[in-house]
């Protein structure tokens, strides 16, 4: 799959999700340096220190994000959740007794065989794949050996788990995560994250990343490039198992905000399951008690249809809130031919204008009007260099504060520091640019000193905000979710009428 194309590939590093396509733990950092720069941002800027524009642009930050009038209390999320277990793919077939034969791929595994097959192609090519592997009994031994093999590293995958994670670092707010959790991954769980007896299972879902470093021989195998290959026997989060245990949990813990996380994940399914799941989600979802904003958080998809068919099921209705990338903002208007939707991708950083147009459209044909019944009354786009928060007018408050939190944690998260550190990070946002495409949009000319811009549109609110992007990223995984997550902390709802 030539998943490695230009705007495919900002689309991806500006929202590379554990337990998806193509994550992002602990790649080398000179290869997440090599992959960073082809994305051909620019040159990075020169001036730095407290007058520099980055500079500034923190310390307008921090005086803009101030917390709402009403904080969220409880927040109720799910329901992917996995362990992502990150090791060197050479070290771990070697440990299995297998040696480096001739490469071939295979759409899914079924043997120790296969994997060494699939994984030796790829290596070969020095590209990313991820693939199912079918045999239960014999992933299950796989996944010991690479589990407690030395050296190895867990984290915490899947969007709902890592979305959880970032609320529980408020050690005010209580949070429920429903998703398949095993041993492993109640362990790696932050303690102020509460899971449900029913959302606990004997087995950790294991997705297995297997590194291999630009150079790294193997036989006559030489891999061009650092990269990974994943795969799983993943049958839970891949059917949304936990969807009904997550609705009926939610009746006792009484949440005042609810993250939906995971549908992404059915891409392997058959579009006939996918139909009949998502008109069960909608169900679900309409099962939660009116007044409880619902946000959904779309994640990594690789699949036009499958956006489609969220579209046509009336999933966006259903919800309040949804968090997406400009991979998934461009596959939404595709599939239900909006506008700019004869781009076949993004090139460089996704148009401001364009990408404003499809959001105004989103809340136009889906969100909540006079004359449609929808709860659909907000949208937080992320891509790397910007993020824009699109609100229908008289449901939120706090978007400015809001939109900044968003922008900040993606610079401080993806450098691993605790605060902006100017000399790490670029401003890559365009200086100036209009804010609609398909009407007479106004043209903004960027301040750092006032970096939250605010637009209207026939009763619709923007908030833009540009990104200190990480220069040398450590870590990107669930770089998305910390951003929606974050965003969602500082933002206000007003209540029903």
């Amino acid at each position: 799959m030539a998943l490695w194309r230009g705007s495919v590939y900002a689309g991806f590093f500006a929202l590379a999700v554990g337990c998806v396509f193509l994550l992002e733990p602990q790649l080398p950092g000179s290869a997440l340096r090599s992959l960073w720069n082809s994305l051909q941002l620019g040159p990075v800027p020169s001036p730095l220190g407290p007058g520099s524009p980055e500079g500034r642009l923190a310390a307008a930050w921090d005086a803009l994000i101030v917390r709402p009038a009403r904080s969220w209390r409880r927040v109720a999320v799910g329901v992917n959740a996995c362990v992502d277990v990150v090791l060197s793919g050479v070290k771990l077939l070697q440990a299995l007794g297998l040696n480096p034969g001739t490469g071939k791929d295979h759409t899914e595994l079924h043997s120790r065989n296969d994997l060494e097959e699939a994984f030796i192609h790829f290596m070969g090519k020095g590209a990313a794949a991820e693939r199912f592997f079918s045999d239960k009994e014999s992933f299950h031994d796989i996944a010991q050996i690479a589990s407690e093999f030395p050296g190895a590293q867990h984290y915490v995958g899947g969007n709902a788990a890592l979305i959880g994670q970032k609320f529980a670092a408020n050690s005010d707010l209580k949070v429920l995560l429903c998703g398949p959790v095993g041993p492993k991954l109640h362990e790696l769980l932050d303690d102020n994250v509460f899971v449900p007896p029913e959302s606990l299972q004997e087995m950790d879902e294991f997705h297995l990343i297997l590194e291999y470093q630009a150079g790294e021989e193997w036989g006559q195998l030489k891999a061009p490039h650092a990269n990974r290959f994943i795969f799983s026997h993943d049958l839970s989060n891949g059917a949304m198992n936990m969807l009904e245990v997550f609705v009926s949990s939610l009746e006792e813990f009484q949440p005042d905000l609810v993250v939906l996380s995971g549908l992404h994940m059915m891409e392997g399914q058959s579009k006939e399951f996918q139909r009949k799941r998502l008109l069960e989600v909608v169900a679900s979802i309409s099962d939660i008690p009116t007044g409880i904003p619902v946000h959904l958080e779309l994640a990594s998809m690789t699949n036009r249809e499958l956006m489609g068919s969220i579209v046509h099921q009336q999933v966006f209705p259903a919800v309040t809130s949804l968090g997406l990338n400009e991979q998934e903002l461009l596959f939404l208007s595709q599939s239900a031919s909006g506008p700019h939707s004869s781009l076949s991708a993004w090139t460089g950083v996704p148009d401001v204008g364009m990408v404003s147009d499809i959001l105004f459209w989103i809340l136009k044909e889906h969100g909540r009007s006079e004359s449609r019944a929808s709860d659909l009354t907000r949208i937080h786009f992320h891509t790397l260099a910007y993020h824009i928060l699109a609100t229908v007018d008289g449901h939120w408050a706090n978007q400015l504060a809001a939109v900044a939190a968003g922008a900040r944690v993606a610079g401080t998260q993806a450098c691993a520091t605790a605060t902006i550190d100017t000399h790490r990070v670029s401003l890559r946002a365009p200086l100036e640019f209009v804010t609609s495409r398909s009407e007479a949009g106004s043209r903004i000319v960027l301040n750092p000193n006032e970096p939250v811009v605010e637009w209207h549109r026939e009763g619709v609110s923007f908030h833009f905000s540009p990104v200190l992007v990480c220069k040398d990223p450590v870590r990107t995984v669930g770089l998305g979710d910390a951003i929606s997550a974050e965003g969602l902390f500082y933002s206000e709802v007003h209540p029903h009428h």
